[in-house]
């Protein structure tokens, strides 16, 4: 019946665009759908028999047959011929449904500002409906590569079904614009997606989940070739040691995953790889062979949870679900110089892109964006009974039980707990550079220098940080290779711990200095 009904809505869309009205796009090179300084609203026209089968049909992928407006302010297209459906997975059985625009389906080739389909998320469990773009603005803040995101009003044959997160397909043209390649395979990874070794045949793991594949092929579609990530799994299946280090570089973005996994913990994604083996992509690169890893589906973040857990102060060093094998982020971490990696990028996240003085700016702005659309919205009452009050109150404080944290207190309390939990976890990574490397004196008094000095010295330059225990950067010196010794001056501090950092290239020390 699906078939028959695409079928009928190839041939009756040249007839059903003739009776629309003439469109000059006027914004159709431009970027002002990915203008995130102005709400802009998209109308949907599409026959009330098709709106109901669309509706009905909870877990349908027919794109239904629809015209749309889309209006920024400043420019009003109209588009014919575009594909309507349901989006998501849990989201599916929400009141406010999440929807996917295809301007591509009945006009194969076809484009609307360069892509050729949108992702509408009605953020239906989040009182703030802002989550979502946070996550993505915060991701791209830490030099990720970047997701465009925005706020739009959605009307619907004339109704306004209210705030939604617009986004960005992840297809071949994002692939393209993100990694300069788009040949390889990129896998769209769900629950239970855990990486873990099953065997060596690639069909075991595209027979994962059935028809909803737990790896699911985007791209290659035809070829349906699973060798690459079976390669990838029976990889992470080894024991850690100098050639799994070596082969592993050679096969993943290991910086990529780890950056990815710091901006997880600082915004609390806990419905990600590390904790709930979800809601992942695996990007194969021709170009380099690596694999790339990175988020989506991130509106539990923030403060929201559903399983019990306080992820505002859960031990960003202890990060990981223990109750299945995670072997991409056990392997990893397992490594003192990735395992100080991954706690060097979460310790700068921290202290510049999620601390409060950086970011509730930029929530502020958000709010006072959104506020209009927010009020008119009656959609997003439907599934938790969301008031404005509570709107106000999740930015601030706890509104229900999945929502124990406004975002606000949330990322004071998770920004805190990561300082004082990166003081002790920066601290315990050994990895050793110069040999036989003195701290002398230790403890010291504010008065002293401090000098490093090695029995066989530095083989290239290093580069020296000093970080009180709030995670502070005091001072950074670089100590010349060769060198077999090295000043630290006196700094004018309180008494108490502090770090001093020693970073190579690939390799990294912390020692603790005590001030009396």
């Amino acid at each position: 019946m699906r078939n028959l009904l695409a079928h009928l809505g190839h041939i009756l869309a040249p007839m059903f665009a003739c009776l629309l009205p003439h469109s000059t796009l006027q914004a159709q090179n431009s970027n002002l759908l990915w203008d995130d300084s102005r709400v802009s609203a998209i109308h949907v026209t599409i026959p009330q028999d098709s709106l109901d089968s669309l509706l009905a049909d909870t877990y349908g992928t027919h794109y239904f047959l629809s015209e749309i407006i889309f209006d920024d302010g400043l420019n009003r297209d109209t588009l014919a011929q575009v594909g309507l459906r349901l989006r998501g997975n849990t989201s599916r059985l929400a009141a406010k449904k999440s929807f996917k625009l295809s301007f591509n389906t009945y006009q194969p080739g076809r484009r609307y500002q360069a892509v050729k389909k949108l992702n509408l998320n009605g953020a239906h469990n989040d009182p703030t409906m802002i989550r979502e773009k946070l996550f993505y603005d915060t991701w791209n803040r830490a030099g990720m590569p970047p997701r465009r995101t925005t706020f739009v009003k959605l009307h619907i044959n004339g109704v306004y079904r209210g705030l939604y997160t617009c986004l960005e397909e992840i297809d071949k043209d994002w692939l393209m614009r993100a990694f300069a390649d788009n040949g390889g395979n990129l896998y769209k990874c769900t629950y239970p997606a855990d990486l873990a070794y099953i065997g060596a045949d690639p069909n075991l793991y595209k027979a994962l989940g059935g028809s909803n594949r737990t790896y699911d092929l985007q791209t290659n579609e035809t070829v349906d070739d699973y060798s690459d990530l079976a390669q990838l799994i029976a990889l992470l299946d080894q024991v850690p040691g100098s050639a799994f280090e070596t082969q592993i570089q050679q096969s993943l973005n290991v910086q990529g995953f780890l950056r990815a996994l710091a901006i997880d913990v600082a915004t609390g994604n806990w419905d990600d790889y590390a904790y709930n083996k979800n809601n992942y992509f695996l990007y194969h690169h021709l170009g380099n062979g690596q694999f790339q890893f990175f988020t989506y589906d991130t509106d539990n973040t923030f403060g929201v949870d559903f399983v019990g857990r306080d992820w505002a102060t859960r031990n960003c060093d202890d990060w990981i679900s223990h109750g299945s094998p995670r072997p991409l982020a056990e392997k990893l971490l397992a490594i003192p110089a990735w395992r100080f990696q991954y706690l060097q990028a979460l310790d700068s996240i921290s202290r510049h892109i999620t601390c409060p003085d950086s970011i509730f700016p930029r929530i502020d702005a958000m709010r006072a964006l959104i506020l209009s659309a927010a009020v008119s919205d009656t959609f997003r009452s439907l599934d938790y009974g969301y008031t404005m009050a509570d709107f106000e109150l999740g930015f601030t404080g706890t509104v229900d039980g999945h929502t124990p944290y406004g975002i606000k207190p949330f990322l004071s309390a998770r920004c805190s707990s990561t300082t004082a939990q990166l003081t002790i976890a920066l601290a315990e990574v050994a990895q050793i550079l110069p040999t036989g490397l003195i701290l002398s004196p230790n403890p010291s008094t504010n008065s002293q220098d401090i000098w490093l000095s090695s029995k066989l010295p530095p083989t290239q330059d290093l580069q020296i940080s000093l970080i009180n225990a709030q995670g502070q950067l005091l001072g950074q010196w670089t100590w010349p290779a060769h060198q077999p010794s090295f000043r630290i001056p006196a700094w004018d501090s309180a008494t108490g711990v502090f770090l001093l950092r020693i970073q190579a290239r690939t390799q990294a020390q912390v020692i603790r200095i005590l001030r009396q």
